[in-house]
């Protein structure tokens, strides 16, 4: 660690507000409603969490093909991929939450062979439309950060692996969407600090997260600060975790 970037004079008064604040917050804020929510809260940063992993993981599995149909793909495939992007590049997450949730949730129970069906009892739940619309909104953005990935991968090593006579499935999987993910690593670094920001966007359908619990203690009790500060802090750390992952990844990621 370097000490001498740490003591230098504007970091030291910034961590000397820090800790003034944080024993400003210990001593006169109230949190004996922790105990009380501890089990809500949990259960809230367990579905933030979940949602978060569940839909960046989906996002980018449906966004890798968005981008290799808009850096590559015939035009029936690009012009689409291209259309989706903007689409949803260009329109609120919250508008698309809720057009998913108040648009097919209104819908599905009108149709019998649904009602009928072993998914209905999902389909009626809030959450799966929570995580197609977040789903969605990872892809769209990520199929065009991809786009660029994919294109700026040097043509010489493609046509080289070609003239070796390696199969197309082959170069795409150990030298293109290698190169193609290294390229991006700190973007979707961002782009899933971003995603855990919308997060609390699926409040406004009644899927119980952590930003849920904090409105319910805040209506409950009538406690105003102290929740939000607890949750401004769940979210820095989760952030901070989400950095450092990444960072890791590309060190341990070889540049070729």
């Amino acid at each position: 660690m370097d000490w001498r970037a740490l003591m230098q004079p504007h970091r030291i008064v910034l961590m000397a507000l820090f800790a003034a604040f944080v024993i400003w917050c210990a001593v006169s804020l109230r949190w004996d409603w922790i105990p009380t929510y501890a089990p809500l809260a949990l259960e809230g940063l367990w579905r933030t969490i979940w949602l978060l992993a569940v839909t960046c993981v989906l996002g980018f599995l449906l966004a890798v093909p968005l981008g290799l149909a808009q850096a590559i793909g015939p035009w029936y495939l690009s012009a689409p991929a291209r259309v989706f992007c903007t689409i949803i590049r260009g329109t609120p997450i919250l508008l698309q939450i809720w057009l998913l949730y108040y648009g097919l949730g209104s819908l599905f129970p009108q149709i019998p062979w649904i009602r009928g069906s072993e998914l209905w009892p999902y389909l009626r739940q809030a959450w799966p439309y929570a995580v197609l619309a977040l789903t969605l909104s990872y892809a769209g953005y990520e199929g065009e950060i991809m786009r660029g990935a994919f294109a700026s991968v040097k043509k010489g090593q493609l046509e080289a692996a070609q003239s070796f006579g390696m199969p197309r499935f082959t170069m795409f999987r150990r030298i293109w969407l290698p190169q193609a993910i290294r390229s991006v690593l700190p973007t979707l670094g961002g782009e899933t600090i971003l995603q855990l920001k919308a997060t609390p966007l699926v409040a406004t359908i009644t899927v119980v997260e952590i930003y849920a619990v904090s409105s319910r203690i805040r209506a409950d009790t009538f406690v105003v600060y102290e929740p939000l500060l607890l949750l401004a802090l769940i979210y820095l750390i989760i952030a901070g975790i989400i950095t450092l992952i990444f960072r890791r990844i590309e060190l341990q990621v070889p540049a070729r």
